[in-house]
């Protein structure tokens, strides 16, 4: 039935007609709660194996970006496609990440991009603990080894978050 309704969600949201090789079976783990790596290159469809099953399981799913731009960019096409998604970053002003704590908390919100350094702060941890969240990914994850821990040491306490 989720299948289904990921397939819906491509053409109707997204407006591909059918998915791109290993986009169904990956996108199908992840609907089964399977943790999964997924490296394609640039302009693959990584971005809707997550993307997909966050608009059709239940909840929010919250993805971690290393980039404000990049986050900006996803949210601005999500919002296109009428997704109820935002990020929290540095970029944002007080009211503005109030604002859209508040739609996480309240379940407004299939997606929500953060930065690592906002997802494990200190201020942050309550409202993952009593949000409902679908999943978590990790964009851009390759950037980790590339730019080496001690450039965003967050990334490594990643590691212990679970939906």
């Amino acid at each position: 039935m989720n299948m289904e309704k990921a397939k819906a969600a491509l053409k109707e949201i997204f407006g591909f007609p059918a998915f791109r090789p290993m986009q169904s079976d990956i996108i199908e783990a992840v609907i089964s709660s399977k943790d999964v790596f997924v490296l394609m290159p640039t302009g693959g469809g990584k971005s809707l194996c997550y993307q997909i099953p966050a608009l059709v399981l239940p909840g929010c799913a919250v993805v971690v970006s290393p980039l404000i731009s990049l986050m900006k960019d996803q949210v601005e096409a999500l919002r296109a496609n009428g997704v109820r998604a935002a990020f929290l970053n540095s970029s944002l002003v007080a009211g503005e990440q109030r604002q859209v704590e508040d739609d996480f908390f309240n379940g407004q919100l299939d997606l929500l991009y953060v930065s690592p350094e906002k997802l494990v702060s200190q201020e942050f941890q309550p409202l993952l603990k009593q949000a409902k969240i679908n999943l978590f990914a990790i964009d851009e994850a390759h950037c980790i080894s590339s730019w080496g821990h001690d450039f965003r040491p967050e990334y490594t306490q990643l590691k212990y978050l679970r939906a």
